[in-house]
């Protein structure tokens, strides 16, 4: 394995030369058929009833991206060699193009993030909010323009185009070399360390949170709800009586997916960019972004006053419902619940 970085700085991969026993068409065919079918079913499981947000727009359009990839790998290894708008396709774009998304995907993920803490502090201040077909418009917008700029950021810049022509010194069809973003490590340890710390920090609240917690069946749902003191009023908690129940939230849904990344981290597992940049590890993301606005603007939040943003995996509003449930069965509306 070696490491090259641009010039500039701007950017550092790992280049991973593998002995495949495969075709390398076959095994990306194989690789993007089950990211395709994995971004299909994470978007079927989500919510339906979400808010129009950045992240939703950018994960639908990174499932089109993904399956546009899946058609061309399927389409150039059934002809193989063909010519269309004067241009000759073989296997070898197959590998060409797999590097230029992995790379573009690279780049996404330092833009992706700030964005959608840009268009989460909007929309927990008091910014006037745009009719919601010009909302609409506004984030297919931004997402097109991101996806652009970025690809011609990836096209225009000598070294990564010097590392492409260099694919000519391997010997395809074995052989395909494939990048590894820094930007999604240093994004994954930060999120994982922030956890880390938190959890820890807050570790007799949140076992204390857990212990008080039950599980029930509501509308066909498995649910999880807290018992809350029955003085409580109708606004949102401290900061500190609200950081467990984030993480107990958070948790609740994504710890095998916490997990997975602490071992992708400790193990220093190199996946390719085109894995990497998934549905599920963007919804990771958002999650934590959610809960972090929530725990900053604890104190303007306000079940009566203020629409919650809706996340289309967790339910945070059991955070801010203040109410006891003294016989859920009986309750014709469950006001401290946890959609697991």
């Amino acid at each position: 394995m070696t490491v090259r970085s641009s010039e500039n700085c701007s950017f550092q991969y790992w280049v991973h030369q593998t002995h495949q026993p495969m075709n390398v068409s076959s095994l990306l065919f194989l690789i993007t058929f089950g990211k395709t079918l994995l971004n299909i079913l994470t978007l079927a499981m989500r919510r339906k009833n979400t808010y129009q947000n950045f992240m939703g727009y950018f994960c639908i359009s990174l499932a089109f991206i993904d399956l546009f990839l899946l058609v061309n790998i399927s389409i150039i290894s059934y002809f193989r060699d063909f010519v269309l708008l004067g241009i000759r396709f073989t296997k070898y774009h197959i590998c060409l193009l797999t590097q230029i998304i992995s790379f573009t995907y690279g780049f996404l993920h330092y833009p992706v993030f700030l964005i959608a803490c840009i268009d989460y502090y909007l929309n927990f201040s008091k910014t006037p909010k745009l009719p919601c077909k010009c909302q609409t418009l506004f984030y297919v917008f931004t997402v097109i323009l991101i996806w652009i700029s970025v690809l011609a950021y990836v096209l225009g810049d000598p070294a990564i185009s010097q590392s492409l022509s260099m694919q000519d010194a391997y010997p395809y069809p074995y052989q395909c070399p494939f990048y590894v973003s820094i930007q999604s490590y240093w994004l994954s340890l930060a999120l994982v360390m922030i956890l880390l710390v938190v959890l820890i920090t807050s570790w007799s609240e949140v076992v204390t949170l857990v212990q008080a917690v039950r599980i029930t069946s509501y509308m066909n749902e498995a649910i999880l709800y807290f018992p809350f003191s029955s003085h409580s009023s109708c606004t949102t908690s401290s900061k500190k009586i609200l950081l467990p129940k984030l993480i107990v939230c958070f948790l609740s849904t994504w710890l095998p997916f916490v997990l997975l990344q602490i071992v992708i981290l400790l193990l220093q597992v190199q996946i390719p960019a085109y894995m990497e940049m998934n549905i599920p590890w963007l919804y990771f993301v958002n999650s934590f972004l959610i809960a972090t606005f929530y725990w900053f603007n604890c104190h303007k939040l306000s079940l009566r006053a203020i629409t919650l943003p809706v996340d289309p995996f967790v339910s945070w509003k059991c955070c801010f419902i203040p109410l006891t449930v003294h016989n859920l069965e009986k309750t014709e509306t469950p006001v401290s619940v946890i959609i697991c």
